[in-house]
C-alpha cells in the first residue's frame, strides 16, 4: 500500500513547467492503480455486518 495519494505533493509539483506525456501517463496509471486497490479493499461492500458482540470481561 502506498503512503501517498493525489493530495500529496509529487515530483511534478516540485519543478516548473507542464508535465510531459510520459509523466502524465505514469501519473494516470498510478492514480488508476490506487483506485483499483481502494475498490478491492472495500469489496464486497454489500456483505452484512457481523452480528457478533463480544461479552464484557468479568471484573
Amino acid at each position: 500500500m502506498n503512503a501517498h495519494d493525489r493530495k500529496d505533493s509529487n515530483k511534478h509539483d516540485q519543478r516548473a513547467g507542464p508535465e510531459s506525456g510520459d509523466e502524465r501517463r505514469e501519473r494516470k496509471s498510478h492514480e488508476s492503480d490506487n483506485q483499483d486497490e481502494a475498490l478491492a479493499e472495500t469489496f464486497p461492500a454489500s456483505d452484512p455486518v457481523s452480528p457478533f458482540i463480544p461479552a464484557k470481561l468479568p471484573k
